[in-house]
């Protein structure tokens, strides 16, 4: 995956970067063309004859149930049913996809995290851009419910700018805590959500945590200003993000 560069993503991630309230709030929106770099041309050849070892001549893979229906009823967290009890099939991915989808995490968590052993059933397909939205927006607004409308708009026009989001599949990466890079104590929530534009070949990719007060460190990530403050900062310059 080829890293693209966006001068409107690292205001945004500035200040997505902050303390807050009682938590450090630290994500950021990183773009990427699905481009094969050396060690991806690996990655694919692995993940291709995983496949083929499994005797999957459909080329797809098995998905988690989104989100969105996990959020609904804890009942349904293995699964979606119909109201007469009929099982919806799960969905499912492409190996290509999932490679894409896997190569993204490497490049955006490198060199800390290594995922090429992450496996399907880890990721799901969510319902639509509009769902993510509002899940994104309500994660944010939890832990800063006044984080200003402003930044709001920006980072959605900045990320439909970027990637066209009425055309984008979505995805969600939600490992087992011992795969989470998110994992660690005092992590109250965490997101990491992919919007992938089959037709520009291209994938943002936007990862976000909470992290109670008293239980971070100084990490080097974020800043002291609170969430208002570093906002305004941002947006003093509205032509460089319009």
């Amino acid at each position: 995956m080829k890293f693209l560069e966006n001068a409107r993503f690292e205001a945004i991630n500035a200040a997505l970067c902050c303390e807050v309230e009682n938590y450090r709030i630290e994500g950021r929106i990183e773009s990427y063309s699905c481009k094969m770099a050396g060690n991806d041309k690996r990655l694919f050849k692995t993940l291709m004859q995983e496949s083929a070892d499994n005797h999957n001549p459909s080329d797809l893979q098995v998905l988690s149930p989104p989100q969105s229906t996990v959020s609904l009823s804890p009942v349904k967290s293995y699964g979606r049913s119909m109201s007469d009890g009929e099982n919806y099939l799960c969905d499912t991915i492409s190996t290509k996809t999932l490679f894409y989808l896997i190569s993204t995490l490497n490049a955006s968590f490198n060199p800390d995290y290594d995922f090429s052993n992450a496996k399907s059933h880890e990721f799901s397909k969510e319902p639509s851009p509009e769902w993510v939205l509002s899940a994104i927006d309500s994660h944010l607004q939890t832990a800063a419910y006044h984080m200003s409308g402003s930044l709001k708009q920006n980072l959605w026009s900045a990320i439909e700018d970027e990637i066209v989001l009425r055309e984008c599949d979505v995805y969600s990466y939600n490992p087992d805590l011992s795969s989470d890079p998110f994992g660690e104590e005092g992590c109250t929530w965490s997101f990491n959500y992919f919007f992938y534009n089959k037709k520009l070949k291209r994938i943002v990719f936007f990862t976000c945590r909470a992290t109670s007060e008293g239980v971070y460190g100084d990490s080097g990530m974020g800043t002291d200003l609170s969430m208002d403050e570093s906002s305004d900062m941002m947006f003093d310059n509205e032509g460089e993000l319009d």
